[in-house]
């Protein structure tokens, strides 16, 4: 079974930085995956933030946090981590982790998702 773990959300001001961490469980081949973080708003829809291959040659980002925000990943510990500098208040969401089929930022291509970790960013 895919257990994908967030942590790392909480709440900070505006500009201020969060790093989040995912750990995964039960993917077979983890280094085989492309992995990625989307966010949820209240009242919004899912959107992708970010995504990395499965080798980490290649990232890509929502126009929203590019230059903001950095994916990264650690194949050997199942791991991949989101760091958010220069947080903004429209960034507040709930943030989920994500095995991703293809090398998308659309949520439809998700084929495994975490349960979320919350990230309140206050003026």
């Amino acid at each position: 079974q895919v257990q994908l773990a967030e942590s790392g959300g909480g709440s900070v001001q505006v500009g201020g930085a969060l790093r989040l961490s995912c750990a995964a469980a039960g993917v077979t081949d983890y280094s085989t995956n492309y992995m990625g973080w989307f966010r949820q708003a209240p009242g919004q829809e899912r959107e992708g933030v970010a995504i990395i291959s499965p080798r980490a040659s290649a990232t890509n980002y929502a126009n929203s946090v590019k230059g903001r925000f950095t994916i990264s990943r650690d194949n050997a510990k199942k791991e991949v981590y989101l760091q958010m500098n220069s947080l903004k208040p429209e960034d507040t969401a709930t943030y989920y982790c994500a095995a991703v089929g293809y090398f998308s930022l659309q949520p439809a291509h998700v084929n495994y998702w975490g349960q979320g970790t919350q990230v309140t960013v206050s003026s």
